[in-house]
């Protein structure tokens, strides 16, 4: 047993620093401390930032080991070193950190955005997303890599990274079914789109002319919408733009809707867009003794062209001046009237050359016959009589001269079976189908300035495309 004065170099320990002198005691093995009663009896007294301690030791006879002060003096330099910058980086990714938590938060909205309403999203919104809950899963990976270490809160961005990731799969395939079948609704507007793309392209309309031999085709109906009294009640009725537009009216449409086969007024627009809209539209109601029967009216250089009742002849309206103007019809018979149209005995129609009137007479026993109207003295010209029996016809229309007369095939479609060439006077018996939205309709006709059939199918507006058959 020895005192701290046993020492050789006693003024060296005497003079040690304290924290050399503390490090020195807990790396002798035979250190012994002495109780704090016995502290005033020690030998050796040391000192050291105000602090004095008194101690007994045990010294072994080997030397001091200061080689191993020394390593560990280099080791707590080392490790010192390397907490700076580890703290350095904390600092660095912690900026980053801050940012991701914020962008991860967002997602977190978003994800909840989509699963309250899986209705407002877009296929490419889920993709964003896993692109975006990559980048955070990598960045997380980065952290602990660069750490060389994990922590509570890293697994638990983790694991809350790939939960967000499996809710965005389920929400997907929750909604595949619609997605697809959004899908295939979508490829089927493409197409009837395409359709009408091509049944507008039909064939590029040669207005005015009629450097062809007929009709070709029609194409399939196109059902504007329910007439502007918006009742199906108003069965009998027409439509249509005027044959031949007087300046300033070429895009003025026509409408007369009626719940019986009468004609009593019409409504006049400035365009197809009023027409739809049902606005801003010009009425002509007809004065007593003027009404009319039957639904086979046009407007032809804006002038109202239709069948007086009583007593019965046509008549003509013009719209610009209000003037009314009649002419009787001796050959027309009131006993023959379309399959579709009660009381329709005179059937105006309006084509490339001019204004007519078909109607059926006694001496032919019911069959058509055809007039072209002089316009400004308002008689005939000449007179045809065809092999069409109007009680059997659903319908008849003039084009280029050309009368084609329809009859009914069954719920959904009509036939153009008949045509009578006034020039040539050739007759055909011919097959064109001709696809109606309802069984019945009244007012069919063709109009020169479009190429096109107007039909009132049971209180719709219906138009066709017509095609022709090129010389």
């Amino acid at each position: 047993m020895h005192t701290c004065t046993d020492l050789k170099d006693a003024n060296k320990l005497d003079t040690m620093p304290l924290n050399l002198l503390l490090l020195f005691l807990v790396l002798s093995p035979g250190l012994a401390w002495l109780p704090v009663e016995d502290w005033d009896s020690a030998n050796v007294t040391a000192s050291g930032g105000g602090l004095e301690c008194v101690c007994s030791v045990f010294l072994p006879d080997s030397n001091f080991p200061a080689d191993r002060v020394q390593h560990m003096q280099k080791v707590s330099t080392d490790l010192r070193l390397e907490v700076e910058i580890q703290i350095n980086k904390l600092v660095h990714y912690g900026g980053k950190l801050d940012i991701f938590l914020r962008e991860l938060n967002d997602l977190n909205i978003r994800v909840a955005m989509l699963d309250r309403n899986p209705d407002s999203y877009i296929k490419l919104d889920f993709e964003l997303l896993r692109i975006e809950l990559r980048e955070f899963e990598a960045l997380v990976s980065q952290l602990k890599e660069s750490l060389n270490s994990s922590s509570p809160m890293l697994d638990s961005l983790y694991t809350e990274i790939h939960n967000m990731t499996l809710i965005v799969d389920q929400l997907e395939t929750f909604d595949k079914s619609n997605l697809e079948v959004i899908r295939i609704e979508f490829a089927k507007l493409q197409r009837k789109l395409e359709e009408c793309q091509k049944e507008q392209d039909f064939i590029k309309p040669d207005i005015g002319n009629c450097n062809h031999t007929g009709i070709m085709s029609v194409s399939k109906p196109m059902v504007i919408q329910i007439n502007a009294h918006l009742n199906p009640g108003y069965k009998y009725g027409g439509w249509g733009k005027d044959s031949k537009p007087v300046r300033g009216y070429e895009s003025m449409y026509w409408y007369g809707a009626y719940s019986k086969p009468s004609v009593y007024e019409f409504y006049l627009y400035s365009n197809y867009d009023k027409l739809i809209q049902r606005s801003s539209f010009t009425h002509h109601g007809l004065p007593q003794g003027y009404e009319g029967a039957g639904n086979n009216y046009v407007v032809h250089g804006n002038t109202v062209y239709y069948q007086a009742a009583n007593p019965f002849r046509m008549s003509k309206l013009n719209l610009t001046s209000s003037v009314y103007s009649h002419r009787h019809v001796t050959r027309a018979s009131e006993k023959f009237t379309y399959t579709y149209s009660p009381n329709q005995y005179l059937d105006f129609s309006a084509d490339e050359k001019g204004l007519w009137v078909m109607y059926a007479t006694e001496e032919a026993k019911g069959k058509i016959a055809i007039a072209k109207i002089d316009e400004k003295s308002f008689g005939f010209e000449e007179e045809w009589t065809t092999n069409a029996y109007k009680p059997l016809a659903g319908n008849a229309f003039m084009v280029c001269g050309v009368m084609y007369a329809t009859r009914p095939g069954d719920l959904n479609t009509e036939e153009i079976y008949y045509s009578y060439d006034t020039k040539t006077k050739e007759e055909k018996y011919i097959s064109i189908p001709l696809q109606k939205l309802q069984e019945n309709f009244v007012n069919l006709h063709y109009n020169p300035t479009d190429q096109k059939l107007y039909m009132y199918n049971n209180g719709y507006y219906v138009s066709y495309n017509v095609r022709f058959n090129k010389e």
